[in-house]
């Protein structure tokens, strides 16, 4: 299967990790071996709830039951899909009201450009540096890595920057801006999250200039840091929240919410101003619907906190300069690139997944199931210590 792989399946780096996957359960995935690898990552913060948790399964299973796609969407009346959108509406403020669902988190920040654009009649997008939103032209665009966007030009026009958490830069969100676009806590940046009240402070610079914030949360969002949604934390409410990721439950979702006058204009002037043959899928919305009902009724989300803890306690290490983040969205960093390069491969040899983040490169991905087990944390955290005597010993 692994010469097949390489043969066949596009690649989207020279060296993938190549695991033969057999099956998965709970906080493991097992290899075509039989090898358990305990995850810290849960899909690139994904599966909220783990591997085939048996809610979501049962859901999947009933809807399957019933139907699958009918119509492209917005069309028919589909249970699922409403439900979950109206669930949503009812853990959201007031403000927060009407949902597009969509296909993944990079098309949800297509749409929420495209609904900046139309309802302020403007053209500026503003984001952050150090940015991630995404990997299609629109929200690629919007990266200020020249690195990766310099093959794939010309991009989307008039997109500026400014520094995240620093309050000086929030004057350049002018009357001429249509919407700025921030991560409410920084992914692929190191898991920055915002200080001093820095969201509260561009959301009122954004209301006094008639721009709208949006808030990606497709990392932060849906209880990993300890509230349902990240802004929870920050005292800012934005005009356009996106999701995605741990939405699906490990289904492929991506969703943007505002109020109903923004989003009515998507449906008018021009008719079908976004459009999606799959968006708000049956199948996806179920999986969806029984993740944000789990996690809601649940005590995940307040766990995810006390976990926070405990990986803290764990982590400590002379080459651990550092853990970032909040609730279960974190980051330990090492001294250095290749030290956490040697962290990440040697500790999936001994079964545990690590993982990379984008810019930040001495960084560590910590994102595991919301339902990871205290013992699954020591256990995990265990191996990332053992892991680094190691590597300590030879740099001495």
């Amino acid at each position: 299967m692994k010469n097949d792989f390489f043969q066949y399946q596009a690649q989207t780096s020279p060296h993938p990790l190549a695991i033969e996957i057999s099956h998965a359960e709970g906080s493991y995935i097992y290899d075509t071996n039989n090898k358990a690898y305990l995850d810290f990552v849960a899909g690139v913060s994904a599966c909220s709830l783990g591997h085939r948790h048996p809610r979501v399964v049962a859901a999947i299973k009933q809807q399957l039951d019933s139907y699958l796609h009918v119509m492209v969407y917005g069309e028919y009346i589909q249970k699922t899909t409403v439900d979950l959108c109206k669930l949503l509406a009812k853990h959201l403020p007031k403000s927060l009201e009407k949902t597009y669902l969509v296909n993944s988190g990079t098309e949800a920040i297509e749409g929420a450009i495209k609904l900046a654009r139309r309802a302020t009649k403007r053209q500026e997008i503003i984001s952050a540096h150090n940015a991630y939103h995404g990997n299609t032209l629109g929200s690629l665009s919007l990266m200020d890595f020249e690195e990766r966007k310099a093959p794939f030009r010309p991009l989307l026009p008039e997109v500026n920057h400014i520094r995240f958490n620093n309050e000086k830069d929030i004057q350049l969100i002018t009357e001429k801006t249509a919407g700025v676009i921030l991560e409410t806590i920084q992914g692929g940046a190191g898991f920055i999250v915002p200080v001093n009240n820095y969201l509260t402070k561009v959301k009122q610079r954004c209301e006094d200039v008639g721009a709208l914030l949006i808030l990606d949360e497709i990392q932060p969002g849906i209880g990993r840091t300890g509230t349902l949604f990240g802004f929870e934390n920050y005292n800012c409410i934005p005009d356009v929240l996106v999701t995605g990721k741990g939405l699906g439950g490990g289904m492929p979702i991506g969703a943007f919410t505002a109020s109903t006058k923004l989003m009515d204009t998507l449906s008018n002037t021009p008719k079908m101003g976004h459009i999606t043959t799959f968006g708000g899928h049956p199948i996806i919305a179920a999986s969806a619907l029984a993740t944000l009902q789990e996690i809601t009724e649940s005590d995940v989300m307040a766990e995810a906190l006390k976990k926070e803890v405990l990986f803290r306690k764990h982590l400590q290490h002379p080459l651990i300069t550092e853990v970032r983040g909040k609730g279960l969205m974190l980051a330990a960093l090492t001294p250095s690139a290749d030290i956490t390069t040697k962290l990440v491969l040697e500790a999936h040899n001994e079964g545990l997944i690590l993982f990379w983040l984008l810019f930040e490169t001495k960084a560590v991905r910590i994102t595991p199931p919301l339902t990871i087990s205290n013992d699954e944390i020591i256990k995990g955290c265990g191996i990332i210590i053992a892991v680094l005597n190691k590597i300590q010993k030879r740099l001495q």
